[in-house]
């Protein structure tokens, strides 16, 4: 008898502690740099979460120490046949050196307003298949195929374009609807020429000294969109390079807070799997001021804009392990790449315009870049603990 109590006392005092291993878990992130970093992205998979009772991430809720729920997005990073969400997100500012601690737990699912979101894209068939995408502070275009024999203005390119905001709404869908983002009556406008430059950080492959490129997407898919973060990717037929047909895959995300996107190109050559150069790069601007810092793998541009509309930095970063060379064609300055069969390629790039106010000056852009690739070399540090 006194074995029996002996045993339901302590299934009794277990059980609770059981239940809290099953509910919630604990995240530890750690900026591991002496720089302030806001709006760092958390990143938890499936795998991290494997500790609550809730597989379904749309459920899942995060707070921090003070007991705030924070926004979080469940993301499908993969796009399996179920397209369902396998990654879990979420932002916070970190002091330099600063470790922060927060409880995920899971409850009702999200249900999002308008007002939460941050970030955002789509196909836009109307504008000839533009494929248009923006967060809170910047925004971009690129090129579908309707557009090569559209009679009014017709244009061959996959560069990617800018559109210069000066708000952190959301602005892309009403651009369209007015149908007047050429003009900029206080919140921004297109005013930059992307043309078949590589714009703002559209790559190519560099064979025989020279850059190779491909025509516009052909398809596009939407793999998350918002509140957090928009990522997307887009389709192209093969084109030729040097002789061969190669193929282009281009997934690009864009989190809330950040002045540059997320670039991943998957190149495939049908001829083999031999090694291929790419190169990530920047349209060429009269009067433009470059840095160019191999030791964190940075390309930085501080140029004036057309119609006098202040100035604009541009700006790409990629592995500085991966570069052979910074160099040039007679439309784009360039980030020249090692020949590897590695895919995807991944890279950053983006841009700042002065009158949004954010930056201002060269200096400030050029710090901005640098310290931005200095998170990519070291992320947040995250552990996950019951």
């Amino acid at each position: 008898m006194k074995t029996r109590i002996l045993c339901l006392l302590i299934l009794i005092f277990a059980l609770p502690v059981f239940c809290f291993a099953a509910t919630q878990v604990k995240v530890k992130a750690t900026n591991q740099l002496s720089i302030a970093r806001p709006s760092q992205t958390i990143e938890l998979t499936g795998k991290d979460l494997a500790g609550l009772d809730e597989k379904d991430l749309t459920k899942i809720h995060v707070r921090d120490t003070a007991g705030k729920e924070l926004l979080c997005q469940a993301v499908d990073t993969d796009y399996d046949d179920y397209h369902k969400p396998d990654t879990l997100i979420f932002q916070s500012d970190f002091a330099p050196n600063e470790t922060k601690t927060f409880t995920v737990a899971s409850g009702e699912k999200h249900h999002y307003t308008k007002d939460d979101f941050r970030a955002y894209g789509r196909f836009v068939r109307e504008r000839f298949d533009d494929f248009a995408w923006e967060n809170d502070r910047i925004a971009h275009r690129t090129y579908g195929k309707a557009l090569i024999s559209w009679k009014g203005e017709p244009l061959t390119s996959s560069s990617i374009d800018i559109w210069s905001k000066r708000v952190s709404k959301l602005v892309i869908n009403d651009w369209y609807m007015v149908d007047n983002y050429h003009t900029d009556i206080g919140e921004g406008a297109d005013t930059y020429s992307a043309g078949a430059t590589r714009g703002c950080g559209g790559s190519g492959i560099w064979a025989n000294n020279q850059l190779y490129v491909p025509s516009n997407f052909v398809d596009s898919r939407v793999l998350t969109n918002g509140p957090i973060r928009v990522m997307f990717e887009l389709v192209y037929e093969p084109f030729d390079v040097n002789g061969a047909k190669v193929s282009e895959v281009l997934r690009i995300s864009l989190d809330a807070g950040s002045q540059l996107d997320h670039f991943q190109s998957f190149y495939k050559s049908q001829s083999g799997n031999e090694p291929m150069a790419v190169a990530v790069g920047i349209k060429k601007v009269k009067d433009e001021q470059k840095e160019f810092n191999a030791e964190r793998g940075w390309l930085a541009i501080w140029e004036p804009m057309e119609k006098n509309l202040g100035m604009h930095g541009l700006a790409a970063i990629v592995d500085p392990k991966a570069i052979d060379k910074q160099g040039e064609d007679s439309r784009n300055n360039l980030l020249i790449l090692k020949g590897s069969t590695a895919t995807p390629v991944s890279y950053w790039a983006g841009f700042a315009w002065e009158r949004a106010g954010k930056i201002t000056s060269a200096e400030a852009w050029k710090k901005y870049v640098d310290e931005f690739a200095r998170g990519v070399l070291s992320p947040i540090e995250v552990s996950v603990s019951q």
